[in-house]
């Protein structure tokens, strides 16, 4: 199997470990600020969670695109949605944000995942061979 679009896996793990970064950063830097719970880091027009959600669902989609695995197809976008649903609706329940924490592992997850489906896995398989 080849994996035309690698360099979607790599963005997609990079959108998601940066967001994890920003989500745990930002409390901390706000304290003694102006800052509360429900102002969020804007960048230009848009808010960095839509950056971060444009940013996964693009390398998700790419990462999918040619890929033959349902599972692996359902598990991204799975992760998607709820890293998707969960930072867009974080202010309405405390547990959203965990949420958000649980799908960005997720697709790092399942980037990693497809990186060795399509990379690794049959890399062993011609050495062995």
């Amino acid at each position: 199997m080849t994996h035309t679009h690698n360099k979607a896996d790599y963005i997609g793990i990079l959108g998601s470990v940066l967001c994890i970064i920003h989500c745990i950063a930002m409390p901390a830097l706000a304290m003694g600020t102006a800052f509360t719970h429900n102002h969020h880091m804007h960048f230009g027009f848009i808010s960095l969670d839509y950056l971060f959600i444009i940013i996964n669902g693009i390398a998700v989609y790419f990462a999918t695109k040619d890929h033959k695995s349902i599972l692996l197809k359902i598990l991204l976008w799975g992760a998607l949605m709820i890293f998707a649903v969960s930072l867009i609706f974080e202010n309405r329940h405390y547990i959203l944000h965990w949420l958000g924490y649980i799908g960005s592992i997720l697709l790092i997850t399942g980037h990693f995942i497809n990186l060795y489906i399509c990379q690794i896995a049959p890399r062993i398989k011609l050495k062995v061979s």
